[in-house]
């Protein structure tokens, strides 16, 4: 993980997954903070995006990286967020949503039977 913008600055968070409660009725919003760059594994389900520019660092235009996800482990639960590197972040009432939804869903793995999915991130993967 690493934020090759070097700082704080403006940009966008895209909800990809309209559907999912941690997600849904949550619309596209605006972020004044870092843009973080993540590896992760294939087997997320992606809930929200960022798309990188070249402005700070030429080598990262185009890439779309997730910004929230969550995963099953074991009979667990894996919520990530990105969001939040300082409090301030959460003023921006969607970003505040899905980490209070992401938290919940991830304690919940005591009470609720897990959804399946197989959901490649990478643009272009194949699905089975």
């Amino acid at each position: 993980m690493g934020c090759p913008s070097g700082g704080v600055i403006d940009y966008t968070v895209d909800v990809t997954d309209k559907k999912d409660p941690v997600t849904k009725g949550l619309t596209d919003f605006a972020m004044h903070s870092e843009q973080y760059y993540v590896h992760v594994d294939p087997n997320i389900k992606v809930l929200a995006t960022t798309t990188f520019t070249d402005k700070n660092a030429d080598w990262i235009g185009g890439c779309t990286i997730p910004v929230a996800w969550k995963k099953a482990y074991g009979k667990g639960r894996v919520f990530y967020s990105s969001l939040g590197h300082v409090a301030a972040d959460f003023s921006v009432p969607q970003a505040l949503e899905i980490q209070k939804r992401g938290i919940r869903w991830a304690v919940m793995s005591k009470y609720e039977p897990m959804e399946e999915w197989r959901q490649p991130v990478y643009m272009g993967a194949k699905k089975k």
